[in-house]
Protein backbone atom coordinates (compact mmCIF):
# COMPACT_ATOMS: atom_id res chain seq x y z
CA UNK A 1 0.00 0.00 0.00
CA UNK A 2 1.23 3.98 -0.68
CA UNK A 3 1.85 6.02 2.00
CA UNK A 4 2.55 9.35 1.54
CA UNK A 5 3.16 10.51 5.35
CA UNK A 6 5.81 9.24 7.71
CA UNK A 7 4.62 7.57 10.78
CA UNK A 8 3.52 9.96 12.87
CA UNK A 9 5.42 8.18 15.73
CA UNK A 10 8.33 8.28 14.46
CA UNK A 11 8.52 11.86 14.44
CA UNK A 12 8.65 14.50 17.74
CA UNK A 13 5.78 16.60 18.35
CA UNK A 14 5.37 19.15 15.28
CA UNK A 15 3.98 22.55 15.54
CA UNK A 16 0.53 22.26 15.33
CA UNK A 17 0.56 23.77 11.47
CA UNK A 18 3.25 21.69 10.76
CA UNK A 19 1.39 18.07 10.26
CA UNK A 20 -1.18 20.04 8.43
CA UNK A 21 1.03 21.71 6.03
CA UNK A 22 3.04 18.23 5.60
CA UNK A 23 -0.16 16.51 4.33
CA UNK A 24 -0.27 19.09 1.47
CA UNK A 25 3.43 18.84 0.62
CA UNK A 26 2.67 15.18 0.85
CA UNK A 27 -0.08 15.07 -1.78
CA UNK A 28 2.48 18.10 -3.69
CA UNK A 29 5.17 15.45 -4.06
CA UNK A 30 2.88 12.80 -5.16
CA UNK A 31 1.36 14.83 -8.26
CA UNK A 32 4.90 15.49 -9.28
CA UNK A 33 5.10 11.20 -9.59
CA UNK A 34 1.98 10.83 -12.09
CA UNK A 35 1.68 14.31 -13.80
CA UNK A 36 2.46 13.17 -17.27
CA UNK A 37 4.13 16.00 -18.27
CA UNK A 38 6.69 15.92 -15.10
CA UNK A 39 6.05 18.99 -13.62
CA UNK A 40 3.75 18.75 -10.69
CA UNK A 41 1.44 20.80 -9.23
CA UNK A 42 1.68 24.83 -10.44
CA UNK A 43 3.67 27.09 -7.79
CA UNK A 44 0.37 28.50 -6.36
CA UNK A 45 -0.34 25.43 -4.84
CA UNK A 46 2.68 25.63 -2.57
CA UNK A 47 1.49 28.22 0.11
CA UNK A 48 2.76 26.73 3.30
CA UNK A 49 4.34 29.59 4.23
CA UNK A 50 1.15 31.43 3.94
CA UNK A 51 -1.28 28.61 5.76
CA UNK A 52 1.69 28.70 8.07
CA UNK A 53 1.48 32.05 9.14
CA UNK A 54 -2.54 31.98 9.14
CA UNK A 55 -2.88 29.04 10.89
CA UNK A 56 -2.92 30.27 14.32
CA UNK A 57 -5.74 33.34 13.72
CA UNK A 58 -8.06 30.00 12.36
CA UNK A 59 -10.18 28.91 14.38
CA UNK A 60 -10.96 25.34 15.81
CA UNK A 61 -13.72 24.72 13.31
CA UNK A 62 -11.29 25.92 10.48
CA UNK A 63 -8.37 23.68 11.56
CA UNK A 64 -10.74 20.72 11.93
CA UNK A 65 -12.45 21.53 8.49
CA UNK A 66 -8.51 21.77 7.12
CA UNK A 67 -7.57 18.32 8.89
CA UNK A 68 -10.94 16.58 7.78
CA UNK A 69 -10.44 17.66 4.31
CA UNK A 70 -6.52 17.01 3.60
CA UNK A 71 -6.86 13.44 5.34
CA UNK A 72 -9.53 12.81 2.61
CA UNK A 73 -7.33 14.58 0.14
CA UNK A 74 -3.90 12.27 1.28
CA UNK A 75 -5.97 9.04 0.99
CA UNK A 76 -7.50 9.69 -2.17
CA UNK A 77 -4.35 10.61 -3.99
CA UNK A 78 -2.88 7.85 -2.42
CA UNK A 79 -5.67 5.90 -3.69
CA UNK A 80 -5.40 7.32 -7.45
CA UNK A 81 -1.11 7.02 -7.29
CA UNK A 82 -1.59 3.63 -6.21
CA UNK A 83 -4.42 2.43 -8.91
CA UNK A 84 -1.52 4.26 -11.59
CA UNK A 85 1.36 1.79 -10.08
CA UNK A 86 -0.70 -1.11 -10.44
CA UNK A 87 -1.68 -0.50 -13.85
CA UNK A 88 2.51 0.02 -14.63
CA UNK A 89 3.38 -3.12 -12.69
CA UNK A 90 1.08 -4.94 -14.85
CA UNK A 91 2.44 -4.04 -18.17
CA UNK A 92 -0.11 -1.52 -18.83
CA UNK A 93 0.20 2.47 -19.34
CA UNK A 94 -2.35 4.47 -17.47
CA UNK A 95 -4.84 6.00 -19.61
CA UNK A 96 -3.16 9.51 -20.59
CA UNK A 97 -6.73 11.48 -19.97
CA UNK A 98 -7.01 9.84 -16.42
CA UNK A 99 -3.76 10.57 -15.49
CA UNK A 100 -4.33 14.21 -16.45
CA UNK A 101 -8.03 14.90 -14.63
CA UNK A 102 -6.56 13.17 -11.98
CA UNK A 103 -3.60 15.04 -11.33
CA UNK A 104 -6.14 18.46 -12.08
CA UNK A 105 -8.84 17.07 -9.39
CA UNK A 106 -6.33 16.58 -6.86
CA UNK A 107 -4.97 20.35 -7.75
CA UNK A 108 -8.68 22.17 -7.39
CA UNK A 109 -8.75 20.03 -4.02
CA UNK A 110 -5.55 21.27 -2.74
CA UNK A 111 -6.44 24.86 -3.49
CA UNK A 112 -9.78 24.47 -1.90
CA UNK A 113 -8.40 23.51 1.03
CA UNK A 114 -5.98 26.04 1.78
CA UNK A 115 -8.32 28.58 1.23
CA UNK A 116 -10.39 26.78 4.24
CA UNK A 117 -7.63 28.38 6.54
CA UNK A 118 -6.52 31.30 4.22
CA UNK A 119 -9.68 32.93 3.85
Amino acid sequence: MLTLLADSASRSTPEPYAEAVARLASVRHALRLVNACGDGPSPDLDRDAEIASAWTEAGGPRRRCFDTRSERLVSATAAGVESLLVARKAGRDPHSEANRELVEQIRREMADIAKVILD
